[in-house]
């Protein structure tokens, strides 16, 4: 029997402005990857395995699997799941989704990206679309080392049976990247599985990928990112002490600290949807550092949360770009700084929300 995944994901939708709270709130939690609760973790070959309740592994255990490094869980990686779900379910068979920790770039050619999702969330958004294990290999230089026959019959096989095997057409693994489709289907014709290489889905007339995602978001395009990742890009962090200009100013900020790895987008001003503990509200965001006051500073998120009073310093802040309101610019003076953020403050109370617009959890 197939075992219960943990979660499914949601359809996308764009935005509809102005938005009502209850589309403010759907789009929060689509977007923060809300509503999904890991089971069991189990140490495997070579890695962690997340198991949904009443799902087991082991060498005689048959799963249908896709595998790939799913940096964002953008439209792309969504159908090729779906594709891997639908072949699951016809085989009556829980679906196992294979992944990499770190992404394979950052070993094999020393680049290291900026990511789209965290680890941790990288996972959750896995568990989301439907998985019922996700499987995260450690990527070192002796895993990509490793021939992909070893890999499937020595590492893989000793976590479950693939039953099928499903990739991206272009997805190569294992030693000198030799385990493509074609030698896939070949292994599966000797071990009795089936491996399917299925098409890059394309938006716009290219073809969607991290790489493209990435491109969109630094260019401040984070509404065209969203059509790509089928959900708005956010970015999540512990909220400290700032400078402190924004008091003054009678608009408070929320000064949240990033992670250097994450992908941010370019500098300017942005209408998002700020999620502290657990409440959703509505805000303008600023990204990088405001050049009026010519300070020396790492890139950080200044939130001014629209109706939010109260003190939420140390809070965890997952912040949801919708669009982008303006680029970051020098002003002439503090009154036209004022004006100008107050104006893009009103933006967001007007076409965004006021206040709390509810919970996600």
């Amino acid at each position: 029997m197939r075992a219960e995944p943990f979660s499914g994901t949601p359809a996308w939708r764009r935005p509809t402005w102005p938005l009502v709270p209850a589309e403010a709130r759907w789009l929060a939690a689509a977007s923060v990857l809300s509503g999904v609760r890991l089971g069991a973790s189990v140490p495997v070959n070579s890695g962690t395995a997340y198991l949904a309740p009443g799902v087991t592994l082991g060498p005689s255990q048959r799963f249908v699997c896709v595998i790939g490094a799913f940096d964002g869980l953008h439209a792309g990686h969504r159908a090729l799941i779906a594709e891997a779900a639908a072949d699951a379910r016809a085989r009556n068979l829980p679906l196992a989704i294979v992944t990499f920790d770190p992404d394979p770039s950052k070993v094999l050619s020393r680049r290291s990206p900026e990511r789209l999702l965290s680890d941790a969330d990288r996972v959750r958004s896995l568990a989301l679309a439907g998985a019922d294990a996700v499987v995260v290999h450690r990527f070192t230089p002796e895993f990509a080392a490793l021939p992909y026959d070893r890999y499937v019959t020595e590492v893989l096989g000793g976590i479950f049976f693939p039953a099928a095997i499903h990739v991206g057409e272009n997805f190569r693994f294992g030693a000198g990247g030799a385990g493509t489709v074609v030698a896939m289907t070949r292994l599966g014709e000797k071990h009795g599985f089936e491996a399917f290489g299925h098409a890059l889905v394309s938006v716009g007339g290219s073809p969607v990928s991290a790489t493209r995602v990435r491109g969109l978001l630094r260019e401040g395009k984070v509404d065209k990112a969203a059509e790509l990742l089928l959900r708005h890009h956010f970015l999540a962090g512990r909220i400290i002490h700032g400078r402190g200009e924004g008091t003054s100013f009678g608009f408070p900020t929320a000064n949240v600290e990033l992670d250097g790895r994450d992908c941010l987008p370019a500098d300017g001003v942005y209408a998002c949807l700020a999620c502290i503990g657990g409440s959703v509200w509505p805000a303008a965001v600023n990204v990088g550092v405001p050049p009026t006051f010519n300070v020396s500073a790492h890139p950080m998120l200044e939130a001014n949360l629209v109706g939010f009073s109260g003190d939420a310093y140390g809070e965890e802040a997952r912040v949801v770009f919708l669009r982008r309101l303006r680029p970051s610019r020098r002003f002439d003076s503090l009154a036209e700084l004022e004006a100008t953020v107050l104006g893009n403050i009103h933006w967001v109370r007007d076409h965004v929300g006021e206040g709390c617009v509810g919970v996600v959890v």
